[in-house]
């Protein structure tokens, strides 16, 4: 006999030699099940509607573009490979997946701008990808939903862009005081950078990121990142901008100048950033978006100035703005925490320049879909919902085209519903219908065929009404949440039972 013949023997010998891979997940790069994908696209949903009644038309650019038409934040390399994940095309051309959705929009400009309207004003919804360190509701993959207006320029622009961003916190369900609208300039921050003598663009880019995280950080975090760098809990070291002690202060003054309102934070700001001419028309900016932020019922409670945010991304030019929940919750650990920014924004007048040589004015607000899904479903972790479908129970494997007949009747009047397709027993199946959170299953025994009828267990119902009894014998005699009902009403009567469940 030949050695290399496929006998099972040779066969069970390969099977114990070849090695098996892990089965691990890529880090920062989620598993989504049903209730997370149904999230997001409600989300989504919500969103574009508020995009779309503002007078934004939908977009979609494909998720790669070449490295060269991504932005000024990627690294001047041969390979990119930061902040990206790029691959090289068969014309030796880098392309990257999209860092967001306005790099994309600023080359589609570019390349159609004789064919549309300016302002160009669009909206865009889909998967975003950063080659960054993942982290809490941080992730390397993400849906963002964005409106941009492209040729928009002045406050009136920027102001409608935090009035939109904060009607779109209302559509994802965030009443008045759950969220925040965080809003800033870029002016003011480069009339402070030059009061506080930092000249050198890998400073400046240093001392955004590090102001970008006084809500993370505090005080004391940004200002070793300010200075000599800063370790964190992981070991990590990030290098720090180097400054001097007294332009460290100028810089933490005037991100700790926000106020409770609009009013007083202009006040504040105007004794520190008041002392060129850069600063000066950032308050004026911040002024005029405040006065029109007024005329469009966004009051101080929707929308505030905090001069700490910064937004790390390099071509903002103007007005920045980060939509914030404010709501707390406990983590696995039972640590008290905040879900932070789910959303943000600004203006970025010399993106398009880029491709054109002339500056074109932009402002636009992105959503962040996925880590804002992800943060309500923490939220409403310990809340189960029958929103799974009906089971029909298969209990007699020959009757199984009955079994079928009667899921496709829910299904023909709009019911979720599935057959059983596995082998074991009634139990089993209740427990199968439990994990798939089914508001019912549908019992056709032996007694239900000779009568004519179906069992319906309202789980829901059941649930309710078990957490009240306390004596097996009265459990099992009061059959909670179960009901008969005849062939020709079974389907109405399910129906019924679960929309009273999702209501």
């Amino acid at each position: 006999m030949s050695t290399n013949e496929n006998t099972p023997e040779n066969a069970a010998n390969m099977s114990t030699e070849t090695p098996r891979p892990e089965a691990r997940k890529p880090r920062g790069f989620q598993d989504k099940r049903a209730h997370l994908i149904a999230a997001e696209r409600h989300l989504v949903d919500k969103v574009t509607q508020v995009y779309a009644q503002w007078g934004f038309e939908g977009l979609d650019t494909g998720p790669f573009e070449y490295v060269d038409a991504l932005g000024k934040f990627l690294p001047d390399t041969d390979r990119p490979n930061e902040g990206v994940f790029a691959l090289e095309d068969d014309d030796d051309q880098w392309m990257a997946l999209r860092y967001d959705h306005t790099a994309p929009l600023a080359r589609f400009v570019a390349e159609n701008w004789n064919n549309i309207p300016k302002p160009f004003r669009r909206y865009s919804a889909g998967p975003v990808y950063r080659n960054e360190k993942p982290g809490p509701f941080r992730f390397r993959e993400f849906i963002q939903c964005d409106a941009d207006a492209v040729g928009a320029a002045g406050p009136a622009a920027d102001a409608e862009m935090i009035a939109i961003a904060s009607e779109a916190m209302q559509a994802c369900g965030a009443q008045v005081g759950d969220y925040a609208i965080r809003v800033n300039t870029r002016q003011l921050l480069d009339g402070v950078m030059q009061a506080a003598d930092v000249k050198d663009p890998n400073k400046r880019l240093i001392v955004l990121r590090a102001l970008d995280k006084m809500d993370r950080l505090g005080a004391e975090g940004v200002s070793e990142l300010l200075g000599g760098g800063r370790k964190d809990e992981s070991g990590d070291f990030t290098e720090g901008a180097g400054l001097n002690s007294a332009s460290i202060e100028t810089l933490l003054q005037f991100a700790q100048a926000g106020r409770d309102t609009r009013s007083e934070t202009l006040n504040a700001l105007a004794a520190i950033a008041n002392q060129n001419a850069v600063g000066t028309q950032g308050l004026e900016d911040l002024s005029a978006i405040h006065d029109i932020l007024n005329g469009l019922g966004v009051t101080d409670q929707m929308a505030t100035f905090d001069p700490a945010i910064v937004r790390g991304l390099e071509y903002y030019t103007g007005p920045v703005f980060e939509a914030e929940l404010l709501k707390e919750f406990k983590d696995e650990k039972g640590r008290l925490m905040r879900f932070g920014s789910v959303g943000g924004g600004g203006r970025y007048d010399d993106l398009i320049a880029r491709f054109t040589g002339e500056l074109v004015p932009a402002t636009g607000f992105s959503v962040g879909i996925s880590r804002l899904a992800a943060v309500l479903a923490a939220e409403d972790e310990g809340e189960q919902k029958a929103d799974g479908p009906v089971v029909v129970l298969a209990l007699q494997r020959e009757h199984m085209a009955d079994y079928c007949s009667i899921a496709a009747q829910l299904r023909a009047i709009g019911v979720k519903a599935e057959v059983y397709l596995g082998t074991s027993g009634m139990k089993a199946q209740m427990k199968y219908a439990n994990r798939r959170n089914a508001p019912a299953v549908v019992i056709v025994g032996n007694q239900e065929r000779e009568s004519g009828k179906v069992t319906v267990k309202d789980l829901v119902a059941g649930a309710k009404a078990a957490a009240d009894i306390t004596d097996n014998a009265e459990w099992r005699e009061a059959r909670p949440g179960q009901f008969e009902a005849t062939r020709e009403d079974f389907a109405a009567k399910i129906k019924a039972v679960v929309e009273a469940n999702n209501a």
